[in-house]
């Protein structure tokens, strides 16, 4: 299997992957949009109960819970920055999110994996930044790891959102 990363116009909750990511705020509590969506497929009470015994998870880390009611194994819960002008180290705490998922899901043998746009909603990432570091650290992960094989899916909403997807994979 070849490493490869792709943008899909589609719920991320509904992917047949080995993980999947979720936009998550620090104390791992059940927030709005994407998160809320996962929470509530994965099951609500499980997942709350799993988030709650790992506690806190700090801006730019990962952590991980079983998938539950989800199709995938796996939920890796990464913590983005919120945007504050760009001058408060969102840009390595966004790719640092970005690389401790890619991390954990080698850590526990997953050949896909689907992310969101981290920090992107609610965190007001501007959009096309949030794309280009995300791809960018997906991009030096498959080079840094050659020899791990790993399917890499963006789960968009939006055409615009998947436009501007596909041009920062082709502008790395």
């Amino acid at each position: 299997m070849e490493s490869v990363i792709e943008i899909r116009k589609i719920d991320i909750t509904k992917l047949d992957v080995d993980v999947i990511v979720n936009a998550a705020n620090s104390r791992l509590l059940e927030g709005g949009g994407v998160c809320g969506a996962i929470f509530h497929e994965a099951g609500l009470a499980e997942l709350r109960e799993a988030c709650s015994d790992i506690g806190l998870c700090e801006t730019g880390d990962a952590v991980i819970t079983p998938g539950f009611n989800l199709q995938a194994k796996y939920i890796i819960h990464a913590v983005g920055p919120i945007w504050q002008g760009g001058n408060n180290n969102e840009a390595e705490l966004l790719y640092s999110a970005y690389e401790k998922s890619l991390i954990l899901a080698k850590e526990n043998d997953c050949n896909s994996i689907a992310f969101p746009l981290i920090s992107s909603g609610i965190y007001g990432y501007p959009k096309n930044q949030a794309w280009k570091i995300a791809i960018r650290a997906c991009n030096d992960f498959l080079k840094d790891n050659s020899d791990y094989p790993i399917n890499i899916i963006f789960a968009v909403l939006s055409d615009e959102s998947k436009e501007m997807g596909e041009t920062a994979i082709n502008n790395i």
